[in-house]
């Protein structure tokens, strides 16, 4: 559910926000335009081919898409302190925003995420109440975007 009201919601109103949930082997996609759809969407299931192959698609998928602002979910252990994936996308999320100068980044926590994923997935006719593992980082990538859009204050990166 989004919160109109958040400051996020209102900060990013019209922009068309592009989230990402990096994997060592899928990245999930999802986009929203505050003010212009009701909910993020799933976008597109990225396959990790290695990093300079992964920059260069998403690249093309900022640009393609016109996307104004970028959330990447951020990893951490349970007791929020960082591990080595949270070194990786940090690292990933850094080279990627260099190939985009122009472009807004952010960081949002995404810890279980794919948790809440699997939950919605198993409780939703969407997915005839099954989990669809091709499906767990699409839906992991819209939940980090309700939680950036449903936010106070966003984390530059």
């Amino acid at each position: 559910m989004i919160n109109n009201n958040s400051n996020n919601f209102k900060h990013f109103l019209n922009k068309k926000v592009l989230a990402i949930d990096y994997g060592t082997k899928n990245v999930g996609t999802a986009l929203f335009q505050p003010g212009h759809e009701p909910f993020p969407l799933e976008h597109l299931l990225v396959f990790n081919k290695g990093r300079e192959t992964l920059l260069q698609e998403l690249c093309a998928l900022i640009e393609d898409e016109f996307i104004e602002v970028v959330v990447v979910g951020l990893p951490h252990h349970k007791d929020g302190n960082r591990s080595a994936m949270t070194e990786e996308v940090d690292q990933f999320a850094h080279e990627l925003s260099a190939k985009n100068p122009s472009i807004p980044f952010y960081f949002q926590d995404e810890t279980l995420s794919s948790t809440e994923a699997h939950s919605r997935m198993k409780n939703s006719p969407k997915y005839n109440f099954k989990l669809d593992m091709s499906r767990v980082d699409l839906v992991a990538a819209t939940i980090i975007l309700e939680d950036f859009i449903n936010g106070e204050t966003p984390c530059p990166i």
